[in-house]
C-alpha cells in the first residue's frame, strides 16, 4: 500500500493496524523504509496513523458507554468490573501497544470512561516509543 501511496500509504496501514483489523504497523514502517522513505518521515506517518486510530477506538468505546451503562449498573458482575476497570485501567494501557489485546484494550478504556489526556499521554508515548525503537534496531 504505501509502494503505491507513499506517506498516505504508511498511515492508512498503521491506522488500519490500530484497529481491531489485522494488519501490522510494524513490517508498514520497515517496508517503507526498505522502500527508500526517510526514517522520520516514516516515524511521522505511522505514529499519526496509529495514535489517531486509537482515539478512534477510545471514542467508540466512549459512545459504546451510552448504549450499555443501563446493563452496566443493574448487573452485580457489571459494576464490579467497571470498578477493577477503573482501578487498574491505566495499568492496563501499558499492554497497549501489544498485537491482539492491544487494540480492544483500548476500546474498553474508553467503554469505562478513563481520562481521556491520560489515554492519549500513555497510548501515544507508547506507541511512538515502539516505532522509534524499530527504526532505532534497523
Amino acid at each position: 500500500m504505501f509502494d503505491e501511496f507513499g506517506p498516505l500509504g504508511l498511515f492508512l496501514s498503521a491506522f488500519l493496524a490500530a484497529t481491531i483489523l489485522p494488519f501490522s504497523s510494524e513490517l508498514a514502517l520497515i517496508g517503507a523504509i526498505e522502500l527508500g522513505m526517510n526514517s522520520q518521515d516514516a516515524l511521522l506517518y505511522a505514529s499519526l496513523g496509529n495514535c489517531l486510530a486509537v482515539l478512534v477506538n477510545y471514542f467508540l468505546g466512549y459512545f459504546l458507554y451510552t448504549l450499555m451503562h443501563e446493563k452496566i449498573e443493574k448487573s452485580k458482575v457489571g459494576q464490579k468490573a467497571y470498578e477493577l476497570s477503573h482501578k487498574y485501567g491505566y495499568f492496563a494501557l501499558l499492554l497497549s501497544p501489544l498485537p491482539i489485546i492491544g487494540d480492544p484494550i483500548t476500546i474498553v478504556s474508553g467503554l469505562i470512561r478513563l481520562n481521556v489526556l491520560w489515554f492519549i499521554v500513555i497510548t501515544f508515548t507508547l506507541r511512538i516509543g515502539r516505532y522509534y525503537l524499530i527504526l532505532f534496531m534497523l
